[in-house]
């Protein structure tokens, strides 16, 4: 059965696709693991059409949830219009529509071969973008982003200008052998951008 939507904590996740551009160092599925902290088996046979995400969302109470986060196996954003399809069909449909967030690599841009992030106003009202730290060597380091150097250019470049558009914008790192320096240094980079910084733990194998 295809794991389309997910609960953790009092949130409701979307899982749209398997692909992904990067291959963090601190990623579950680096290990061979089908699923996350947050469910078992996120592994699609085949990504969902629009309208089975649709359908599968509705099914739910939306109104319990405090926000909906298109956050699966893979990098979210290789599906920005039929995300934003998704939440503009929730929204016409089913009212009291929890805050929408996507958590990214920052890539949607560079995936899209266009500027996406004008399309996200009034739809996405918080993004989540991995950082994991504050120079390109780090982050290459880290992230292994199929795209090299382009690619951190590119997750800064939709960070700049995604603040413009989306109300929360927030970057994250993994504490795992961040020195606190180079949390400042992570700190500082996020507020040249205009975002905030979140810190997140480390959670091992």
């Amino acid at each position: 059965m295809e794991t389309i939507s997910y609960e953790y904590a009092d949130a409701l996740y979307v899982n749209l696709t398997n692909r992904c551009d990067c291959a963090c160092v601190f990623c579950l599925r680096q290990n061979g693991h089908k699923g996350s902290i947050y469910a078992d088996d996120l592994w699609l046979d085949h990504e969902p059409t629009r309208e089975e995400a649709l359908r599968d969302l509705l099914d739910r109470d939306l109104n319990r949830y405090r926000e909906l986060v298109f956050c699966g196996f893979g990098e979210p954003t290789f599906r920005i219009d039929d995300i934003l399809w998704l939440v503009d069909e929730l929204k016409r449909t089913a009212p009291g529509l929890p805050p929408v967030r996507i958590n990214t690599n920052g890539h949607a841009s560079l995936l899209q071969g266009r500027d996406v992030c004008p399309d996200l106003k009034g739809r996405i009202d918080v993004l989540s973008i991995s950082l994991n730290g504050s120079t390109p060597e780090e982050y290459l380091a880290v992230t292994r982003p199929r795209d090299g150097l382009l690619a951190w250019k590119a997750m800064l470049d939709f960070t700049r200008e995604a603040v413009k558009y989306v109300p929360t914008v927030m970057m994250t790192v993994v504490d795992k052998d961040k020195s606190p320096e180079e949390l400042e240094r992570c700190r500082a980079l996020c507020q040249d951008l205009g975002a905030q910084l979140r810190v997140r733990a480390y959670i091992p194998d």
